[in-house]
């Protein structure tokens, strides 16, 4: 035993000494190298080992409770299993990184740890928590059972001297020499943590103190065994648990409860095992014995079964190992239900599994929530009895054919179970934490993040087909390549009245393929339109889509798409607004599995052929929604300019700048790469050059028609890797609002929309890693740049691209306000509220480089439509 001289603490000034000499310490200690601190942990773990047996001694003599050779047992488990469990574990600084990710983890010490011990375990328990704070740099101070304040003192000492000759701060380590409430609260209230190991009061205290505290709760371990169990097994772990040191380990057994078909072999293997069954009359004497005044017997505690009869006036063979006592409720009411802390032993008869089911949740509700609970069963016939055990008894260590207090601590009859002689209960217990408690609970973990950009994507159609007269060529590969049998159009009614599905049915009559055609998709499709047409596709069961017309039909066939392919889909789940698609809440269905989604395009502007994006609009509320996924990207498009050669004026003007809104979008958006780049670049070039042939003479301009379809597909491929911004998600709620066609919406939005994504101080700017700060008015000055604007400065070129945007528009036709396409003034601003918070909504609005607010969103609005477009927001 240590002969070393330390001050007493025994008072408020003694304590607080204490103290500051331990977070001095501490200090120190929290510089040390792992390497110094394993020398310390080995030290001291070894130490504690040699003084196994003396400690176990002293710890029954001071408290008359408990067996000496198994708290040997104890002593051993503290430091021979903590050791060998954390030798290896790193516990200072990097403990974790990953350099490609940029992610590091650094380990540091909490601080002082105040540490309660229990009466029950004294030096065990006390050898344990300053292990651990060895091996985690923390300080700690000790306050022990005043019934066993020596013993745990000693054991205290031998960590400490040994720690302090392999080199730890002196006073590393403390305890109160004279323990009381008053000392106890204000070192709880004092350190930085709290390892609280003790009655429902202590631990209680611990959790009011108002710091952090690792708690245990109650233990009333209740015992089921199935008739399916290996009786012998059960029996002598059970008795080999019960018996352990006179019982007093939380985790062991209070109950067991037999299923009536094995009962009588239960009970006679328990009496050829030296255990005492009590009758009527003597279990109802122990019963009076067990709790007095509503609380267990603290006389009963760690007691031999004889010492415990005779207490109750019952005589018992002195070899007893356990008194047994037959009882039917389990009701609160019931003495021997309660945690007995000592060799006494309920056992219960169960009906069935069903019924043990039932008495042991009781059980565990009677004072063992979140504690431990056993199973004796057949593993490896009875595996759905486990798991339903183990889903309805709320304790977080469920043992199966293991006796429950060696078990429970860990690392005896399970090798991945913690060692641990403090066992958290979870929230069902009132705890913190519902594992055995270990190092891990004693240290901060500091999170190193580096800026990582990550990994951006390019995603097209597998096939995509171009050059005017391509369409009958591409078509072929039906036949040839696919062998498809089944064909559905998707289309509108104008383009079916007016023939321009006949050089697709006529290529299909040729090559023998089943075809029909559905003709009814709005100019605005609506999900009841898709959901109509889905039903369709069900009938006809096609293998191949076709979806030919303007961002309509094609936005419209993909949903139809979806729904005929999966008809469980739900549409708001696919609408689901995301902030990175790879991260998204839903997850869009597989698609392909039936058909394969071609694309043709009769117009110069959506790009949907080349894009995961469909606009559907909900006919219930008017809303429209932009769903996005790459599992709706078309496999094929087939972009063949004499399927646009007759477009209207109105229309080409529409959709032509649509396809400039979308280059201009995606090369402004914060997810923009040098792939999407290169195509938004090369489309607004063919686009400024050509449309104005396009809308003065279409019919006649083949090379002109023909570049401005490739610019909206090179485009479309852009936005569809880029994504869009806030222009997009304005013009579609304008255009579900007012009804006005959406490339003249996203035409009336575009100056708006680059004057504020210019501006260098925006209120706030967009989220991603690869944005790093505002710069899109440098973006938008490349552009002029490329399209050979000019301009002296980044300002003035900026300036020289909305004025070519202007003029282009000028020349197509298109107007300059909102107001100007008959939009009736007060009804605008009647619902620009709505419209404002939904545009905010929009899927769009998150890849747009200045993150918008409500009232910018209004305002840009509003300059809209009464044509103040020179005024930024």
């Amino acid at each position: 035993m240590s002969t070393k001289e330390y001050p007493i603490v025994e008072n408020a000034e003694t304590f607080e000494a204490a103290l500051a000499k331990v977070k001095e310490a501490q200090k120190i200690f929290a510089t040390y190298t792992q390497e110094q601190v394993d020398k310390i942990f080995l030290a001291a773990a070894s130490a504690a080992n040699k003084m196994r047996i003396p400690l176990a001694k002293m710890a029954v003599e001071e408290t008359g409770m408990g067996v000496a050779e198994d708290k040997v047992i104890k002593n051993h488990f503290a430091s021979e299993y903590i050791y060998n469990a954390y030798k290896n574990v790193q516990t200072c600084g990097v403990i974790e990184e990953d350099k490609s990710f940029g992610i590091k983890k650094v380990a540091e010490p909490i601080g002082v740890i105040a540490a309660v011990i229990p009466t029950t375990n004294p030096t065990s328990t006390a050898i344990f928590k300053t292990l651990i704070c060895l091996k985690t740099r923390n300080g700690i101070i000790i306050s022990p059972h005043p019934r066993a304040k020596k013993s745990t003192i000693e054991a205290a000492k031998v960590v400490l001297e040994a720690a302090v000759a392999a080199g730890a701060p002196e006073g590393i380590i403390s305890w109160i020499d004279i323990p009381s409430l008053e000392l106890t609260n204000m070192l709880m209230q004092e350190a930085d943590c709290i390892l609280a190991t003790g009655g429902p009061g202590m631990v209680k205290a611990a959790y009011s103190s108002g710091k952090p505290a690792l708690g245990v709760g109650a233990g009333n371990t209740p015992a089921i065994i199935d008739e399916s169990a290996d009786i012998l097994l059960a029996v002598n772990s059970i008795i080999h648990s019960k018996t352990f040191d006179n019982g007093m380990i939380c985790a062991s057994e209070q109950s067991v409860i037999v299923e009536k078909k094995i009962y009588s072999k239960v009970k006679k293997e328990f009496k050829a095992r030296g255990c005492y069954f009590l009758n009527d009359e003597e279990t109802e004497k122990v019963r009076k014995t067990i709790i007095i005044n509503g609380a267990l017997n603290a006389k009963i505690v760690g007691q031999k079964p004889v010492t415990i009869a005779a207490l109750a006036g019952v005589t018992v063979p002195e070899e007893t190992k356990i008194l047994i006592g037959e009882v039917e409720s389990v009701d609160i009411s019931e003495e021997f239900a309660h945690e007995k802390l000592s060799p006494v032993l309920a056992m219960y008869k169960a009906e069935d599994f069903e019924d043990a089911l039932a008495k042991a949740e009781q059980l565990v509700a009677d004072g063992g929530y979140g504690h431990t609970s056993s199973l004796y069963v057949d593993a490896v016939n009875d595996r759905a009895k486990i798991d339903e055990f183990a889903g309805r008894m709320k304790t977080c260590r469920i043992l199966v054919n293991t006796p429950s207090s060696q078990g429970g601590i860990g690392d005896l009859y399970n090798f991945k179970l913690r060692p641990s002689l403090t066992l958290g209960c979870g929230s069902w217990g009132g705890n913190s934490v519902s594992e055995n408690v270990g190092i891990k609970h004693l240290i901060n973990i500091k999170t190193v993040a580096e800026r990582r950009e990550n990994m951006l994507w390019f995603r097209a159609p597998q096939k995509v087909y171009i050059k005017r007269g391509c369409m009958p060529v591409a078509l072929q590969e039906l036949k040839d390549v696919m062998g498809k049998k089944r064909a559905f159009i998707v289309t509108d009614s104008f383009l079916y009245k007016n023939g321009y599905t006949k050089p697709i049915t006529d290529k299909l009559d040729e090559m023998g393929i089943v075809y029909t055609t559905f003709a009814d998709v709005e100019p605005d499709p609506s999900l009841i339109s898709a959901q109509k047409g889905a039903e369709a596709m069900r009938k006809f069961e096609p293998d191949v889509i076709i979806a030919l017309g303007g961002g309509s039909a094609m936005d419209a066939g993909k949903i139809m798409w979806v729904l005929y392919e999966h008809p469980e889909a739900d549409f708001m789940d696919m609408a689901m607004r995301f902030c990175d698609i790879r991260k998204r809440v839903y997850t869009f269905p597989k698609m392909g599995e039936k058909a394969y989604f071609i694309a043709i395009p009769t117009s110069s502007g959506t790009g949907s052929e080349v894009t995961p994006f469909a606009v559907i609009t909900d006919q219930e509320t008017g809303v429209k929604y932009p769903l996005a996924d790459y599992e709706l990207m078309p496999n094929m498009a087939i972009v063949d300019a004499n399927n646009m050669m007759s477009g209207p004026k109105g229309l080409t003007a529409a959709s032509g700048i649509d396809a400039v809104s979308h280059a201009l979008e995606a090369y402004a958006s914060m997810m923009a790469t040098d792939f999407t780049d290169g195509l938004a670049l090369r489309a607004l070039e063919v686009i400024f050059k050509y449309l104005p042939a396009c809308y003065d003479n279409g019919m006649n301009e083949p090379v002109a028609r023909e570049k401005v379809a490739h610019g909206a597909t090179m485009a479309g491929m852009a936005f569809a890797n880029a994504f869009l911004g806030v222009c997009h998600s304005m013009a579609h709620k304008l255009g579900a609002f007012h009804h006005i066609p959406h490339g003249i919406a996203n035409a009336l939005m575009l100056e708006q929309v680059i004057r504020f994504n210019s501006v260098e101080t925006p209120a706030k700017m967009g989220t991603f890693p690869q944005y790093d700060h505002p710069k899109t008015q440098a973006r938008y000055a490349e552009v002029a740049r490329f399209l050979g604007l000019g301009g002296k400065d980044d300002a003035e070129s900026v300036e020289n691209l909305i004025k070519a945007v202007n003029d282009l528009k000028a020349r197509v036709g298109i107007k300059n306000s909102i107001k100007e396409y008959g939009i009736d003034e007060a009804d605008f601003l009647a619902r620009l509220d709505d419209m404002t918070e939904q545009a905010f909504d929009d899927q769009c609005t998150g890849a747009n480089p200045r993150y918008p607010l409500f009232k910018e969103i209004k305002q840009m609005y509003l300059n809209a439509y009464y044509g103040n477009n020179s005024e930024t927001v």
